[in-house]
């Protein structure tokens, strides 16, 4: 069943938290639930193997000394199947040698963070990466051709006139502009935008795409929603 604007108002960044202590974990989650994001627990890598099976998270953060498979077996994992290498790992760890750090990033990690640390310095960690890899679940404004688009505050705007767009089309632009120029298939952007969760038919993406042009006529934005055939939809970057 298709999922509602109502639902779909924000689709949070999702994290799925490998920590086999049940107090850390269910502390993380309270800091990240705070901080906006959906998560997902498991306290072991066998299990988080199993959920990544069923539907992958934009973060993966994994605890070292894990029962089982270590924390730095399962982002070696992770790195190694063509499904999974792209989602960000950030491996928390008491250890804070200069040899186990390295051997964190080569095993794929793409930040450490040291036991004890506080909520704050991990939250900004977690941003900072996914700023990098994923820039539509940045807070940061977006500014291309003159349309300005602020997470923050939900507003888009351009030649002094604010845009009304409905949720749906609100992520829709917020992730073409923040991948402007890459072109992108239906299915492609029901995943990105929609959620895997998602179980309507590719045409919804036609729909939304006609209904983001409407609403980017009146500032002269609209031709920047290309429709490249036989292939999907892209975001120019390029002047007008």
């Amino acid at each position: 069943m298709p999922l509602s604007d109502k639902t779909l108002v924000r689709m949070a960044a999702k994290i799925l938290v490998v920590e086999d202590d049940v107090g850390i974990r269910e502390l993380l989650k309270a800091n990240l639930v705070q901080a906006g994001y959906v998560v997902d627990l498991t306290a072991d890598a066998e299990e988080a193997q199993i959920k990544l099976h069923y539907e992958l998270p934009s973060l993966l953060l994994v605890d070292w000394m894990l029962p089982g498979m270590s924390g730095i077996d399962f982002a070696r994992l992770v790195r190694h199947d063509e499904r999974t290498r792209k989602i960000p790992i950030i491996l928390v760890t008491a250890r804070d040698d200069e040899r186990d750090c390295i051997t964190g990033f080569e095993a794929g990690a793409d930040d450490y963070v040291v036991k004890p640390f506080s909520p704050r310095q991990l939250l900004a960690r977690i941003s900072a990466v996914l700023r990098r890899s994923a820039p539509e679940m940045s807070d940061q404004a977006v500014d291309v051709n003159g349309l300005r688009l602020n997470p923050m505050t939900r507003g888009v705007s351009a030649a002094g006139l604010d845009l009304q767009l409905g949720p749906t089309e609100f992520r829709l632009l917020h992730f073409l502009m923040t991948n402007a120029n890459r072109v992108y298939s239906r299915t492609q952007l029901l995943e990105k935008v929609w959620g895997s969760e998602f179980q309507g038919d590719e045409r919804t993406v036609d729909v939304h795409i006609r209904r983001l042009r409407v609403n980017l006529h009146p500032t002269g934005h609209a031709d920047l929603v290309k429709t490249v055939r036989g292939s999907g939809y892209s975001f120019s970057s390029q002047e007008m």
